[in-house]
């Protein structure tokens, strides 16, 4: 299951939960996007031919995050950019969470481990408006 939180017609953030699956490669995210982001379910036996990436500037105006959930439960709550209260969800095991614009909060209901993944550098109190 996926689940785009939105505000008017701007995502603010995309949820795959654990539950998700297909078979290939689903990107989540358009072309345009400062943040990409794939799920992949393939067979054994398949092939991704060697590659590199290229060099290529790219000017990044907001941070995006994905943060994946290893053990535990988080509670996520979403704002749009005028910093009111928009959605919230728990978030488990397995479950992915894409912040695209706007503003989150996290209460932890069970002992988490998360991984996350932004883009970078970071520039410290400068980085976030709290509120």
């Amino acid at each position: 299951m996926i689940k785009e939180i939105m505000f008017k017609h701007q995502k603010i953030a995309l949820i795959v939960f654990n539950s998700f699956q297909i078979e290939g490669t689903r990107f989540f995210t358009s072309d345009e996007s400062s943040l990409q982001l794939a799920y992949m379910h393939h067979p054994e036996g398949k092939v991704f031919s060697p590659h590199l990436h290229n060099e290529v500037k790219r000017e990044i105006t907001v941070t995006q995050e994905v943060f994946i959930i290893q053990k535990g439960k988080v509670k996520v709550n979403f704002y749009n950019d005028a910093k009111h209260f928009l959605d919230r969800e728990i978030l488990s095991k397995g479950d992915v969470l894409l912040q695209i614009s706007g503003g989150h909060s996290f209460e932890v209901l069970e002992d988490l481990e998360m991984f996350e993944i932004k883009q970078g550098p970071y520039v410290g109190i400068a980085d976030k408006t709290y509120f």
